[in-house]
This record gives C-alpha cells, sequence and structure tokens, in this order.
C-alpha cells in the first residue's frame, strides 16, 4: 500500500485552512487584544482568517513603475514603434464527409 502524496511533505498539514479550532481562535483574539481570561470560550466572535499572497504586491507594484517609466515622453521618443503582428492564419475550409453508400447518377 502506498502512503498518500499529501502526507510525504513534512508541512503538508500545514496549509492554509478555512476553519480555526476553538483554542487557534483564542489565540487569535488574545493577539488582537479582544480576549480576556474569564469570558467564556462559547459563543465566540467570528475571527477573518484568509490566506495571504506574500509577494503579489511588491511585483504589482514593481510592473507599475515600469509602466510609468514607459509612459514618460523621453521614453517614447526613444523606443522602437511596436511591430505589428500577423494575424493568425485561418485554415482552410473543411470539406464535408462523403456519405459512403451513395453514388452520383
Amino acid at each position: 500500500m502506498s502512503v498518500d502524496r499529501s502526507l510525504k511533505i513534512k508541512g503538508a498539514l500545514e496549509r492554509h485552512r478555512n476553519v480555526l479550532s476553538r483554542a487557534e481562535r483564542v489565540e487569535k483574539l488574545k493577539d488582537e487584544e479582544r480576549w480576556s481570561e474569564g469570558q467564556s470560550v462559547f459563543g465566540l466572535p467570528k475571527i477573518a482568517h484568509r490566506k495571504s499572497h506574500a509577494g503579489r504586491k511588491a511585483a504589482k507594484e514593481e510592473a507599475a513603475v515600469e509602466g510609468a517609466v514607459a509612459a514618460t515622453p523621453e521614453a517614447q521618443a526613444g523606443a522602437k514603434p511596436p511591430t505589428p503582428t500577423a494575424p493568425a492564419a485561418s485554415a482552410p475550409p473543411k470539406e464535408k464527409p462523403k456519405e459512403k453508400g451513395k453514388q452520383k447518377s
């Protein structure tokens, strides 16, 4: 019997989960200073738990900066004009398959 792929990787069980356990929710509330020790663990408030996308914002900002530099008149004066792209070659129309058994008279 083989081992499942998700169990082969060391951190496979530490991936993003949408639902937090009660202990994890209490821990997040403590971090946000919304939890006092005398509070009941039942009826906890909802916790926003979003998956973070590390590094995406920096890439977008970098692309925006490059786009802004390319939009300056100095950059446009020295830039080559864009070359037109050839339209996709259209395939010749397909012929209808001939029916077998029928002969022309």
